[in-house]
């Protein structure tokens, strides 16, 4: 086996990103899905139960001296700010280390963290491990998007990508009704369901935890590192097993990419190259991360809290309501996902982030007229957040595939950070205020704000989104380490443009 160290530093041959991306689907695919994929439902669990109990967290007998805007407001932002510099911290970590061995690290770093939540005594002790909750889960978001878009093919990656960020709002759905029973004061004491919920969630992470052990580490970023023998021996492994299911022949590999191996890439580099290079493709990345990022962090997280607040729904029941917008949400990306590999990305994202503005801006002015009941005002946010989802989940997708490899986990977790920090950490501490004067006027402005920055987006995704559908990682932004040294910065036309079509075959010095 040759090793990070002992092979930097060579020129190698190779057609193993072209093995890859014309695999056909399988259930060595699906695994990877359910290895890396179920996280997101451990996400959406965290971010749903702390909305759905706020306000059982500030009544009498629970157990912590905390209000629910104390919840909603500075616990949200506490997650997000830790989401943020986790994805930072990790990400970096991601890009030098490895996908296999972040994505390891980063959940158990959650499943400390959401455990030792469940045992929250004061305020401080729930605001710290909210923090190390997010700080854990912002890693996943870097090393789990850069394995999924090197190891899913080319023909898949779009859809495959959003049906994983999407699966989030089965956790959404799942937290929903589980807040239901955990509530309800007949079945646990005040004190005690809320705490369940959280032990529950590090007893998930424990299970995936073992599963993802299964998950093989990235063969394009094995590659670059100077490990091509174990990156032929974990392809050959793959192409063996869906030989298997398989009657006819895999079809041949097209293309090869020569590589110069490196140990890493400084910050100095990485910069250069995103925000210089591929500047159109930064303000796009920068675009669709603030829109949906204000939208559900500054928004989603105080559902609950209008219901409860302009309809006099009663806070046990607040997940019943949750469940079904957060079916929607998922919904969106299960049924649009598709489209993104066939109609386009440019299309697709533009038009599910202006629609789904177009939409939050038709409910703001119901909201605003009193036509909207708890039931109605569901409807509409369903109907906003099934498109609003599919564009959120394609942020991830493309700032995923539109740099270079050396720089994928930290330009993922860069504007994760950056546009999260913007709508989610500022987002909830505003809209916390704004819901709890009572005022229709002060949520109606919320809302504005939310669909105007989404239908922003839209209009940068309809100008400056890549077409990135059906084409290899390679070919969409060409590695810094290729040996032909001109970069991919010609895909700054529109983003769509970049170099030659690249493959590979089997390492060869």
């Amino acid at each position: 086996m040759t090793t990070a160290q002992a092979g930097t530093g060579r020129t190698i041959t190779t057609d193993i990103p072209a093995r890859l991306d014309r695999l056909p689907w399988s259930r060595w695919h699906w695994t990877i899905v359910i290895g890396l994929g179920t996280v997101w439902i451990l996400d959406g669990l965290e971010v749903t139960v702390v909305g759905n109990i706020a306000s059982r967290l500030s009544e009498p007998g629970s157990g912590l001296p905390i209000t629910s805007g104390e919840v909603t407001g500075m616990a949200a932002a506490l997650y997000v700010a830790g989401a943020c510099s986790g994805a930072l911290f990790w990400g970096r970590l991601t890009d030098r280390w490895g996908r296999k061995k972040l994505f390891m690290i980063t959940l158990a770093v959650y499943l400390a963290a959401t455990a030792l939540t469940a045992i929250s005594f004061d305020t401080w002790w729930f605001f710290l491990f909210r923090f190390l909750t997010g700080f854990g889960i912002g890693g996943e978001y870097a090393a789990i998007n850069s394995a999924i878009d090197e190891l899913i093919p080319k023909e898949y990656r779009g859809r495959v990508d959003l049906m994983i960020n999407g699966s989030f709002w089965l956790g959404a759905v799942f937290g929903s009704l589980l807040s239901i029973v955990a509530l309800d004061t007949d079945i646990f004491a005040a004190n005690v369901g809320w705490r369940l919920t959280f032990a529950l969630g590090a007893v998930l992470a424990l299970v995936i935890l073992l599963v993802r052990r299964h998950v093989p580490e990235s063969p394009r970023w094995l590659l670059i590192h100077g490990r091509d023998g174990e990156a032929e021996r974990i392809v050959s492994s793959i192409e063996q097993k869906i030989d298997e299911e398989r009657s006819e022949p895999l079809p041949r590999p097209e293309g090869e990419i020569t590589i110069h191996q490196r140990r890493s890439v400084s910050f100095l580099e990485i910069g250069r190259t995103v925000f210089s290079d591929y500047r159109r493709r930064a303000i796009l990345g920068f675009a669709l991360f603030i829109g949906q990022a204000f939208l559900y962090n500054a928004i989603t997280f105080g559902f609950g809290a209008i219901l409860t607040t302009f309809f006099d729904v009663p806070s046990g029941n607040t997940g019943y309501y949750f469940a079904v917008i957060a079916i929607g949400n998922f919904c969106g990306p299960l049924l649009l996902g598709k489209l993104f590999d066939t109609v386009g990305r440019r299309i697709m994202i533009s038009g599910t982030y202006l629609l789904s503005g177009l939409l939050l801006f038709g409910t703001a002015w119901l909201f605003d007229q009193g036509n909207l009941s708890a039931t109605t005002m569901t409807a509409c946010w369903c109907a906003v957040l099934f498109f609003a989802s599919a564009g959120a989940s394609s942020a991830y997708l493309t700032v995923s595939e539109v740099f270079p490899m050396e720089t994928r986990a930290m330009s993922i977790a860069f504007f994760y950070a950056i546009g999260t920090a913007a709508g989610g950490i500022s987002g909830p501490l505003l809209f916390a205020d704004l819901t709890g004067t009572g005022k229709v006027g002060d949520t109606v402005l919320a809302f504005q704000i939310g669909a105007a920055l989404m239908c922003l987006a839209g209009l940068a995704a309809a100008l400056l989104a890549v077409r990135a559908e059906r084409r290899s990682l390679e070919d969409i932004a060409k590695p810094l380490t290729a040996a032909d040294e001109a970069q991919a910065a010609s895909g700054e036309a529109g983003g769509d443009q970049g170099p030659g079509s690249q493959g590979s075959k089997p390492a060869t010095a």
